[in-house]
Parts: C-alpha cells; structure tokens; sequence
C-alpha cells in the first residue's frame, strides 16, 4: 500500500501506459499464434509447467529433478519448435503489420455450404478435379503461405474458376477460413497410412493427409470418376451423396452444432452413412 499512496499522477500514467502496452503486445502476440499449430504446442507447454508446479509443491524430487532437466534446454527447445511463428513476427513487424487491426467477417454455415455444394455439383459433373480444406479449431497458416493468398469472399463461381484445369492454380488445394477462401495453389502433407486404397491418388492423399495432423475438414472432387469424397480425422468416406455432405459438412462446420451432439453419440461417421466407402 505504501507504494500505491508514494505514487505521483505522472508515476500513475506511466505505470499504466506500460501496462497497457505489455498488455497490447501479448494480445497481437496471441492473435499470431492463434491461427497456427503452435496452439497445441502451448497448451503441451503449459502441461509441462503444470506438471513442474505440482511436483514443487509436493516434493516431488525425482520429477521435480527431471522438470529442471527439461527446462535447462527449454529456451532453445522453444526457439527450434516455435521458428515458424517467430520468423513469421519478425516479418509482419518488419512490414509493419503487426499491430494492424484486423478482423473477421461470420457468414452464416448455410450460405457458406451452398456456395460449396454448387462449385462441387458442377466440377463433379464435367470431372474437374478439385481439393477444399476447411480450417477448424486448428490454424492452417503453415499451408496457407505454401500457396497464392487470395483472402476472397466464398463463392461457387471462383472456387469453379481456381480448379478449371491448365490454369495456374488448379493443381493444388483451396484453403477456407470462415467465410473466406484464404489461398490456393496450397501444398498439404500426404498420408503415410499403408492401408489407404491404391486406388487413391496424390490429391486424395494430401485431404486425408492433412485431417490427419489438424482438424480440417476436406473436400475432393476426382478428376478420373466426377466422384465426390469427404475427409475427416484421417479418415475418408469416397462418393458420398450431396444430403450426406451437406450434413457432415453442416455438423462440422457449425459450433454450435458441434457442441449439442457431442456426447450424443460416439459412432464414428464413416460408419453411419450406408453408401460411404470407406478407406483408411
């Protein structure tokens, strides 16, 4: 107390201009993080440091011993895991866009399905072949700078345009945040699983792939058949039905839709849908 009644006014507006700062600081850092895999990353450091308290608190020698091990590397640890977004910091302060305000728009899940299912519809129909990654909880920042940032609002007639073959982009994946289609021309990391068909292409490889390290949500659309397949959680169910993508894609892509069927049922999707045929 005796320092808070010893402060003068001029004290008091700097202590709180440097908080407001720090304060500042911490949230465009966060707001940086966010969009990455080095979310999970934290939430594993945390843990650790959770784990390094309890064992202080208790006396917990052995693993209090192996906590400090850990952490007497930790600096450089942290440096190697989190060079990607550290690097990416450097560059957005050095451009002067780290402290730019950003924001983004909600579109509602229908509009945004609709806009999905006519794109799918029309390439499945003229066998254009086609990749649609959806970013959940997980950011997808690491693969959305492999390709051409677009930052476009969503809709049929340029997601149709991005997948017409012998044009620029059409190769690789479209990437969509929220209402945006954020990149395409994107690269994704290919499924190692053995057991996945033969029959499955590069393009299908790279959907299950990526829904194997994050929780996306893909979308492909074969150029040799027309059919239309679904990836989710590594898994892949091939020419799924239009009422059936609809409702995947509106249970996956609505939070609150998520959230109500939760603890509903634990049977896994691929199982649900008679018609699916399931790889992987």
């Amino acid at each position: 107390m005796d320092y808070f009644a010893d402060l003068t006014w001029n004290e008091w507006i700097k202590d709180i201009i440097d908080v407001a700062i720090v304060s500042y600081i911490i949230y465009k850092l966060i707001l940086l993080v966010r969009g990455t895999k080095a979310v999970q990353l934290l939430k594993g450091i945390f843990v650790l440091v959770g784990t390094w308290a309890f064992s202080t608190w208790f006396n917990l020698y052995t693993l209090k011993w192996l906590m400090n091990q850990m952490f007497t590397f930790g600096v450089v640890t942290v440096l190697i895991i989190f060079q990607p977004e550290l690097r990416r910091a450097l560059e957005q302060l050095g451009r002067g866009k780290l402290f730019s305000r950003t924001s983004v728009v909600e579109k509602d899940v229908n509009d945004r399905i609709t806009e999905i299912i006519k794109s799918v519809n029309y390439m499945s129909k003229r066998k254009i072949g086609a990749l649609i990654v959806f970013e959940r909880d997980t950011g997808l920042n690491d693969y959305i700078e492999s390709g051409i940032q677009m930052e476009s609002l969503i809709s049929s007639e340029l997601l149709i345009n991005l997948f017409i073959p012998n044009t620029p982009l059409h190769d690789g994946a479209v990437i969509v945040r929220g209402n945006q289609i954020m990149a395409a021309g994107c690269y994704l990391p290919l499924s190692e699983n053995p057991f996945i068909s033969k029959e499955l292409g590069t393009r299908h490889r790279a959907a299950i792939g990526v829904t194997e390290v994050c929780d996306a949500v893909s979308v492909i659309v074969s150029e040799e058949t027309g059919q239309v397949s679904l990836a989710v959680g590594g898994m892949i169910v091939r020419d799924i039905k239009e009422e059936s993508l609809i409702s995947k894609l509106f249970e996956e892509l609505n939070p609150n839709m998520k959230e109500k069927q939760a603890g509903a049922s634990k049977t896994p999707f691929w199982r649900k849908w008679k018609g699916g045929n399931q790889n992987g």
